[in-house]
């Protein structure tokens, strides 16, 4: 199965994000924000990045883009609660594979990231 980084900065929401995609099969890592993401990034090769949108240090968008541009063929999926940080990912369209809207059931995420490793 796939090597999952979620970037999150609530630590239920995070963990059990993570739970649910082990009992999945993933292999799954995580990060409390976008300065974290970044560095686990730097040590390790993920399938995936699963990260918020809104979080403090370094936000999802600015870890998407250096992901993208450090990380080639990393597949990207973001989440946010928040319309307008929706919106603020238009111009990665081209390097993220989605934006789920949280609140999310855990089918409506597991789902999601299905879809981004096979696409």
């Amino acid at each position: 199965m796939a090597k999952i980084l979620i970037t999150e900065d609530e630590d239920s929401l995070r963990s059990f994000v993570a739970r649910a995609l082990r009992l999945d099969g993933h292999e799954t890592h995580e990060a409390a924000d976008g300065a974290e993401g970044l560095e686990k990034l730097g040590e390790n090769r993920f399938d995936l990045l699963l990260s918020d949108i809104r979080m403090p240090v370094m936000d999802g968008i600015e870890l998407a883009h250096r992901a993208a541009s450090d990380h080639p063929g990393l597949k990207i999926l973001l989440m946010t609660g928040y319309a307008d940080q929706r919106e603020r990912a238009d111009d990665l369209m081209e390097k993220i594979v989605d934006v789920v809207e949280k609140p999310f059931a855990l089918p409506e995420i597991r789902s999601a990231v299905a879809r981004a490793l096979a696409g």
